[in-house]
């Protein structure tokens, strides 16, 4: 436990094209060895794929996407007499957001389309229509926190 006091937040600037927050803390999270032109040129390509395709404008469905994929409960480990307890606790906005950051990330990543673009892009689509892995993710989150309700007494 730090002895500090809590860290204080930053204020998030938004991206280039749209000014958002939240989108530029996606472009943050989907670069990789510091490249940030190119993730950047990934996101804006993916935005614009889903334009085509749905005819949506593509940061609209980007924070439905986002949305929908926020986790309100989570297990957290806890050791009590030697048995360690997964306990339910619900989760704190801005970890909220980064959590459905990291698993659209992540499962666009897993995706098998043929550019990241085009894989960042379904992956979105699908998460705004509350289909896909990102969401499944979700609900298995939710699942086993709702599992292990009877450990809600350890909250801490």
């Amino acid at each position: 436990m730090s002895r500090r006091s809590r860290a204080e937040q930053r204020e998030q600037i938004g991206d280039p094209r749209y000014d958002s927050p939240v989108a530029a803390k996606f472009i943050n999270r989907l670069m990789l060895d510091g490249k940030k032109s190119t993730a950047e040129g990934i996101f804006y390509g993916a935005l614009d794929v889903i334009e085509e395709k749905t005819g949506q404008p593509g940061l609209q469905v980007f924070n439905q996407a986002v949305q929908n994929t926020k986790p309100a409960l989570e297990v957290k480990s806890r050791r009590v007499g030697g048995a360690t307890y997964q306990v339910p606790v619900e989760v704190r906005p801005e970890r909220r957001t980064a959590l459905a950051i990291k698993w659209l990330v992540g499962f666009a990543r897993q995706r098998n389309e043929k550019t990241m673009s085009d894989r960042l892009a379904t992956e979105l689509m699908s998460a705004s229509r509350n289909e896909g892995a990102t969401i499944k993710k979700k609900e298995d989150t939710h699942r086993m926190a709702e599992a292990n309700k009877a450990f809600a007494h350890y909250r801490w």
